[in-house]
């Protein structure tokens, strides 16, 4: 940890009121989510096929901000109902559960970036990458570039779940399929509606849903952590605009969720503000002015190294 230390103190009378205590932003804000995607299925054959890949994109990674929201605030909701709140799997292919138990263990923060211990980490040790062959070794290289990883990267993640399912069931073990048989039961009504109801082919909806919201994703983690030798410092700033900042929940600032994991999204950025400087001091300026500035600094050039220097 960090020697400089940050108050991490609440505006006690404004925590008091029912709707900051019930996070009623958050749950409003679900709800014109569910709205606004459930509109544009419907009307999808209106727009041009740009349009759609835009905003499709754009609730989709949303939607996924809101799952992420849920597993660290509305602590004042019942577990079910945080939980039902994000649970309808608009971006199909990752269950909310194992996102839940993943990224929970991702916020031990004396690990992060250790290649077996975080999984969000982008690292590999060295003796694992002495292992791969060439091949391997190229694409791993290649991900720590924007042009990479925001187009090709969502690809990798989908291949590294398929293959981590696949030898955990060839192992014999058979613990994680509950969880698919309920996913799959929870995909069913979203594609009932899309392809059903509204008349959107599957494979439209990946394109101009699933795909983008992957890549808007892979953006917002492209540079989140590094290594640093004490833990704050491997968790970065991106000061951004209000669309990247709403689209992400703010969690583009992402050493004040790292510093306190249940602070709700539209109290960071007041938290940042009135505490820039030493935010700043306390993740070892580990910043970026946007994600304008990391396209163009890391467009195909490698952000780091993937093999990990300490672990």
């Amino acid at each position: 940890m960090t020697s400089t230390a940050l108050p991490l103190h609440r505006n006690a009378p404004a925590r008091r009121h029912w709707w900051w205590h019930y996070e009623v932003p958050t749950l409003l804000l679900a709800a014109l989510l569910y709205a606004a995607w459930g509109a544009l299925v419907w009307w999808h054959a209106l727009l041009p096929g740009w349009a759609l890949f835009v905003v499709g994109g754009f609730l989709a990674q949303l939607h996924f901000s809101l799952q992420h929201e849920s597993i660290h605030a509305m602590r004042h909701l019942p577990k079910w109902l945080r939980h039902a709140v994000v649970w309808p799997p608009l971006n199909l292919w990752l269950p909310y559960p194992f996102y839940n138990r993943g990224h929970s263990s991702h916020h031990v923060n004396f690990h992060l970036t250790h290649p077996e211990r975080d999984n969000e980490s982008a690292y590999h040790s060295a003796p694992a990458w002495q292992s791969y062959g060439p091949v391997w070794r190229w694409i791993y290289m290649a991900n720590q570039t924007i042009a990479f990883r925001v187009v090709l990267g969502p690809f990798l993640r989908l291949w590294k779940l398929v293959r981590f399912e696949a030898g955990r069931v060839l192992a014999g073990d058979f613990s994680r399929l509950l969880t698919w048989f309920w996913h799959a039961l929870s995909v069913a009504p979203v594609l009932y509606y899309v392809v059903e109801v509204c008349g959107m082919g599957f494979g439209e909806y990946l394109l101009y849903f699933v795909y983008p919201g992957m890549m808007l994703g892979s953006l917002r983690t492209f540079t989140e952590h590094r290594w640093a030798d004490t833990p704050h410092e491997r968790v970065a700033i991106v000061e951004s605009n209000l669309v990247f900042g709403l689209l992400y929940l703010f969690n583009n600032l992402h050493h004040v969720h790292h510093r306190a994991p249940t602070m709700p999204w539209y109290e960071i950025p007041v938290y940042f503000r009135r505490h820039r400087a030493a935010v700043l001091e306390a993740n070892g300026n580990f910043y970026y002015r946007g994600y304008g500035e990391i396209v163009r600094r890391h467009l195909f050039k490698p952000v780091f190294t993937p093999v990990h220097p300490n672990w």
